[in-house]
């Protein structure tokens, strides 16, 4: 890379040199690694555009470049990420919440059967918490319910931790580093939401350099179709749910078929199929009979 001075030279050459290596929004890339290094909200680096650059914040700049163009995700070198208007600190222990996933968020809350008024709240249950995005979301929108995360990964168990704490959620939400029939008695929980590993090994092993060698393999290779954890889960559930709750699973986009008839198989009734923002296949909701 070319000798850097300005703010408007780094976004520039930097751009530029990204593009060059194949990465996707190299301009997007830069702004966020310079707003991170000065502190400032991407919008106001135009503001900012004629600010010279010290040596060690041209270092930095350049170690970032250079970690992207490697394949290693922004994400995880920002440190963060935004999800359903919040902001959720992201590192290799747990995967990089996607905006689809939003929309499984979205599905439990307009959910009106599950929210409406009850002698007790709603028991909501998150299976595979990774970051805490999903059930952090579900507990700021309705604080009246009552939430457990769950992940078989004691390192996403505590970044979900921080993520609650720097949230104000400690005593809202509870987490805990096991197996859903470790944990929860039988016929206890009126909603489980899960965005579970869906990806075939096979899918897995010919992802992009920036998800394959920098995400977590547990929490995307889902077995040979892709769909061993979601069959354990879906048996699980049955269990645990009190009758007419509700399952709402993020799944892949060729799935559809064969998790409604997995879900038709087990004893649940009135499966949808909601499709994403791209009108493909990405959250089965059911209830349990």
């Amino acid at each position: 890379m070319t000798e850097l001075g300005k703010v408007v030279d780094i976004l520039q050459k930097g751009a530029a040199y990204l593009e060059k290596r194949g990465v996707q929004q190299p301009r997007l890339i830069c702004e966020l690694l310079a707003s991170r290094l000065l502190k400032c909200k991407r919008l106001e680096l135009y503001l900012k555009f004629d600010a010279a650059l010290s040596d060690k914040q041209l270092s930095a700049m350049r170690r970032g470049i250079k970690r992207v163009a490697d394949g290693e995700p922004i994400q995880y070198i920002i440190g963060h990420t935004d999800f359903m208007g919040h902001c959720f600190k992201v590192d290799a222990r747990a995967l990089i919440p996607r905006p689809e996933t939003e929309g499984l968020v979205e599905d439990v809350l307009k959910c009106e059967a599950l929210w409406k008024e009850r002698e007790e709240h709603p028991a909501i249950v998150e299976i595979g918490v990774g970051c805490g995005c999903v059930i952090i979301s579900l507990a700021l929108a309705k604080p009246g319910g009552k939430y457990l995360g769950l992940d078989i990964s004691a390192e996403a168990i505590e970044l979900a931790h921080e993520n609650v704490k720097n949230l104000g959620l400690e005593d809202k939400i509870v987490l805990a580093c096991a197996e859903m029939s470790e944990v929860i008695d039988p016929e206890t929980v009126n909603a489980i939401v899960a965005n579970l590993p869906y990806i075939s090994t096979v899918e897995y092993e010919a992802l992009p350099v920036h998800i394959r060698d920098h995400e977590p393999r547990i929490a995307l290779d889902g077995g040979l179709d892709g769909l061993d954890i979601i069959r354990a889960v879906v048996q699980d559930a049955a269990i645990v749910l009190v009758r007419d709750g509700f399952l709402f699973l993020e799944i892949g986009e060729k799935q559809g078929e064969a998790v409604v008839s997995l879900l038709a198989e087990t004893g649940y009734r009135h499966i949808e199929v909601h499709k994403d923002f791209a009108g493909k296949d990405r959250v089965v909701v059911a209830q349990f009979q």
